[in-house]
This record gives C-alpha cells, structure tokens and sequence, in this order.
C-alpha cells in the first residue's frame, strides 16, 4: 500500500480541567511524531500489512527524526525534504474525556509537489490511500490528484480520508467530491459525512455518499462504524469499550490503518471495519496518534 499524505509534529497537551483564559492551566505535555496520512501508514503495519510507504513532505528542521520513527514502525517512508518551510505542526489540546481540538500549521504538508511523486512508488501496490488534507492547498492538492490519477490509469483502488471537518467547511463539499471522483471508498468521520452530503444521521449520510464512492465508511468514535455500498447501509459495527481513554488524537487513522490493512488481506468490508475498530480502541488508550512501541 501507498500512502500519500502527512507528516506532522504533533505537540500533545493534556489537562484535566477546563483550560484558565489568560493565564497556567496544568497539563501534561509530549511532542511526537504524527499526521493523518503517517499514522494511517504506522497502523497499517502494526495491523499487519507487509508493507507500507508514505510520500510525504517534511521540513528539514525534523525530516531525519520523522524518518526515523517511521522506520522503527515499519514504513517505508519517502520524504521530500523542505528546506523552506518547516515541519507541519498541531497542538492537540486534549480534555478529561479524551477528547481533543488542533491548532494546525500546515507547514510542508501543503507544498507537496507534483515533482515528489513518481509512478515507481505504485509498483506493487495493491491500494493508494490519500489523506484529504492535501486537498485543502492548491499545491498539495495537484500532487495528490496526480497520485490518484496515476493509480486510476493501472486500475489501483484508490481511498481516501476527507481529515478535517474544519478544513472541509472552509473548501465547501462540493469541490471536496470532485476532487476525490474515482475513488472507490471513502472513510469520512461523522462530521465530515454529514458536511458531505448535509444529513444528519451518519448512516444516511453514509448511504447518500455511497452513491458518489462504491464504498463508504464512516466512522462514529465510540460508538463504532457504519458500512455502506450502492446507497444502502451494509451494516454497523460497534467499537469495543475503552476502559480508561487517554487521548482520541489519530483514533481514527488508527481505524483507517486497520481496516485497510484487512481489506489488504481479503476481509470483507464488515470484517475490515470490525478491525479498523478494534484498532481505533487501542489508540484512545494511548498517547498520541500512532501505535505504542513494542
């Protein structure tokens, strides 16, 4: 599998209590590496796909340190160095639920460039996953199309994440699905599917957008995933409980990663998601959006 996306230095800051405007709010804080499209890559792999590369742009500021957490994961990573511009960077400000809001700095996420793709990188591969975020800058967004463009012209499935339902509003749902035309499956989150298509049950949304993708997973945080193909709802599939949740940053790539992952291997869409949940599980009970280390 090919994953062209992001990578992101993720600066974790979790606090117990409401955050005190304009003054000390009390929090444990990590910096880590992170982004959408690298997590999805790093899960895909702890989830057993055998192998896994990223296209993505980082900064030169931190492009050996991301390469090398990559690597320890198991991704194949292919970084275009940015000597411009750094490292893109979020601040997940994380509450006592687990949940999280970002501040994101694009970075050299958005300056990917049409030159840092080359048709060898889909030699063998058996998927290309986009990480919507490309979508949301012209720049990234030509590389990302040429990506999918290739893999359409050698009949590659291709799937893609829409990433952020803030970045979403702002590019507006229509030009978002025209963007993404080809695609065989989308893997939008809640919000995301009911920007898309302006309903608010996910699971008509999942079907409505179903009409526009062969395939369609939406994914509801705790309370699983909603499958759905030809404009009907496959099914749903619950999330297994999370005891003591520590932090929902890059819960869902998790679930990307490993629902990928078992398409990968032959599983059937319900089986795949059943994955991708128990996946998604497992990252609300650690720090930071990719697996823990083993």
């Amino acid at each position: 599998m090919l994953v062209v996306g992001d990578v992101v230095t993720d600066v974790v800051a979790r606090h117990g209590s409401t955050l005190a405007h304009g003054t000390d709010t009390k929090a444990r804080i990590r910096t880590l590496p992170g982004g959408a499209g690298a997590n999805v890559a790093c899960w895909a792999v702890r989830s057993g796909c055998p192998e896994v590369r990223l296209l993505a742009r980082a900064g030169a500021e931190s492009a050996d340190w991301h390469r090398e957490a990559l690597a320890a994961a198991g991704v194949r990573a292919h970084l275009a160095v940015d000597d411009e511009v750094p490292t893109a960077t979020v601040i997940a400000l994380v509450d006592a639920a687990a949940e999280r809001t970002f501040l994101t700095d694009g970075g050299a996420v958005l300056r990917l460039a049409v030159e840092d793709f080359t048709p060898t990188l889909l030699d063998g591969v058996g998927r290309l996953h986009l990480s919507g975020y490309l979508l949301f800058a012209a720049v990234s967004r030509a590389a990302a199309l040429l990506a999918l463009r290739t893999a359409l012209e050698r009949a590659i499935p291709v799937s893609v994440d829409p990433a952020s339902a803030g970045f979403l509003g702002e590019l507006g749902p229509k030009r978002f699905l025209e963007f993404a035309e080809g695609a065989e499956l989308l893997l939008p989150n809640a919000d995301e599917a009911r920007l898309l298509t302006g309903l608010p049950e996910p699971g008509a949304a999942a079907a409505e957008l179903s009409r526009w993708f062969p395939r369609v997973v939406v994914t509801l945080g705790a309370r699983g995933a909603v499958v759905a193909a030809g404009g009907e709802v496959m099914g749903r599939v619950p999330a297994p409980p999370v005891p003591e949740p520590v932090d929902s940053t890059g819960a869902g790539d998790a679930f990307t990663g490993g629902f990928l992952a078992a398409l990968l291997a032959g599983a059937d869409e319900m089986t795949a998601a059943a994955e991708g949940c128990r996946a998604g599980a497992a990252a609300v009970a650690t720090v930071g959006g990719r697996p823990p280390a083993r």
